[in-house]
């Protein structure tokens, strides 16, 4: 596969960093996309949570099928 002119030049140093005129911002917490999360959680507990019953069922046939069968 050829390589492109811009591969072969490449010296390891990284590019001088940009300057911005905006200020620099520092992390902190964010409530509104925090309760979007947790309302994400919830819901899908919700819709989850009947269907317990037969992924248990599903999972224990594969354990005793497993358990059965010869390897």
């Amino acid at each position: 596969m050829a390589e492109s002119p811009d591969d072969t030049d490449d010296s390891g140093r990284l590019p001088a960093a940009l300057r911005s005129v905006t200020p620099g911002t520092r992390s902190r917490p964010n409530e509104g996309m925090d309760m979007i999360g947790w309302g994400m959680l919830v819901g899908l507990l919700v819709l989850l949570f009947p269907l317990l019953p037969f992924i248990v069922i599903v999972w224990g046939i594969s354990k005793v099928t497993d358990a059965l069968t010869p390897t």
